[in-house]
């Protein structure tokens, strides 16, 4: 089927054409664009038509290519808000996101200065390390890598995680209310480690997110190294102005 001839390029027509169908659903996230061939087929134009108007779909963020598999629909981004202490699956949740989470491993391991430092503890004490993919829809999302003090992580790790919210844990099973979180964010490149989790290259931008959870009387029972993918979620927040003093 050849497109409409009208004053604008054949690429940009073209473009419009696969945004429409992006827009609509026909085309929806993660699903593969037709070959180069079927496409030139269905416009009636030229590989070099079909090419510009993909490379305007990647720049607008539309599609990605991934080599040695083709063409396919960016997922869109997730928009979430920093205004308060939520876990994941809260997050998803309020999104109309269906939450899902794949553990990768856990286990006791000695805290080197940083995990000391942020659950107030000596370095070189014990405690749980807990690695989990968290999805949404299905599509990795994050990896967050979780420490607890020993005794409480021994117990959190007797449940399934991959359906069980550590949170949901802390806070319902072990009477461990969550108060107040203190959250660090910078832009980082993936490890090695982070990228096969995220099913992404290495030194892909994710954002990094460190935050420590506490309980009541300011106790530190939970910090994080929360990796978020930087192409499929974007964070917002709400700053108040501090009054004036009046001159």
């Amino acid at each position: 089927m050849n497109i409409e001839r009208d004053h604008s390029p054949l690429y940009a027509q073209v473009e419009a054409a696969l945004a429409a169908d992006i827009s609509s659903g026909a085309l929806p996230p993660g699903s593969q664009l037709p070959p180069e061939d079927g496409l030139m087929e269905r416009f009636g134009v030229s590989r070099t038509t079909v090419r510009k108007a993909i490379e305007n779909l990647v720049a607008r963020g539309e599609v990605e290519i991934r080599r040695g598999k083709g063409t396919f629909v960016a997922q869109r981004k997730i928009i979430q808000e920093l205004t308060e202490l939520t876990g994941f699956v809260e997050d998803m949740q309020a999104l109309g996101r269906k939450p899902s989470a794949r553990l990768l491993d856990k286990q006791v391991v000695p805290a080197n200065a940083d995990v000391a430092r942020q659950l107030a503890m000596p370095p070189g004490s014990l405690v749980m390390r807990i690695q989990r993919a968290r999805l949404a829809d299905g599509v990795a999302v994050s990896f967050d890598e979780t420490y607890l003090p020993r005794e409480i992580g021994e117990k959190v790790v007797a449940h399934d995680l991959n359906a069980e919210p550590i949170f949901s844990l802390l806070e319902d099973k072990y009477d461990l209310p969550l108060t107040e979180a203190e959250y660090r964010l910078e832009a980082v490149t993936a490890a090695p480690d982070v990228a096969q989790a995220l099913g992404m290259a290495p030194g892909s931008a994710v954002f990094l997110i460190e935050r420590t959870s506490y309980t009541e009387g300011r106790r530190p029972i939970d910090y994080e190294k929360l990796h978020y993918r930087g192409d499929l979620i974007s964070f917002v927040t709400r700053l108040a102005r501090r009054p004036r003093a009046r001159p």
